[in-house]
């Protein structure tokens, strides 16, 4: 698909819907949204961030709710695109423009746009990695204090690096062999890929 730069450009390129798309526009324009392009398709903003948008597809179009999850849904119009994936973002989906009913959009329209004014959004898991230290590198940890505490001063990164790089080998030979390896760079101090990082 070409890249779209202004919602007009949008509207031409799915010209089956774009009497619809226009009805759409106006009624979400509407309301104190900012309208903008984003991912090559309109998007309308509260605050610098996305409310909502526009999207045309083969078998219909509609308004996606970045933050849907939150909506009343009276009239039991949204839809999870993607059950499995999806948290947050809902559609309402039309297949002609005699779907559309003004004040049930409109009234849609300013919820989603009253949420994000009171900041109900889904914030990305940012859950931190548990580093599994594998067997082969705990016991030389247990018996060698200088090493374990050069291992506990290296970053969460770090740790998780050497971690994978010993429990990444299939064979107990390569194990030994990398555990050889990074003991040194543990005991001064530095990351399995460093000598990469300022390359």
């Amino acid at each position: 698909m070409k890249k779209i730069y202004s919602v007009e450009e949008y509207i031409e390129e799915h010209k089956n819907y774009s009497e619809a798309l226009i009805r759409l526009r106006n009624i979400i324009n509407s309301t104190e949204v900012e309208e903008t392009v984003k991912w090559s398709a309109p998007v309308y903003m509260v605050n610098g961030k996305n409310v909502l948008g526009l999207g045309a597809f083969k078998n219909h179009f509609g308004i996606r709710f970045f933050n849907g999850v939150f909506l009343k849904d009276e009239h039991n119009l949204l839809i999870n695109a993607q059950e499995s994936k999806t948290k947050a973002l809902r559609q309402m989906r039309f297949k002609t423009i005699e779907d559309i009913d003004k004040n049930i959009v409109l009234s849609y329209v300013k919820e989603a746009i009253e949420n994000q004014k009171l900041g109900k959004e889904i914030k990305p898991d940012r859950k931190k990695k548990e580093t599994i230290i594998p067997d082969e590198l705990n016991n030389i940890l247990k018996t060698n204090k200088d090493l374990k505490s050069a291992f506990k001063s290296l970053s969460p990164y770090k740790q998780r690096e050497y971690c994978e790089y010993i429990s990444s080998a299939k064979r107990d030979t390569t194990k030994q062999t990398r555990l050889e390896k990074i003991t040194p760079m543990i005991l001064q101090g530095i990351g399995l890929n460093d000598k990469y990082k300022n390359c």
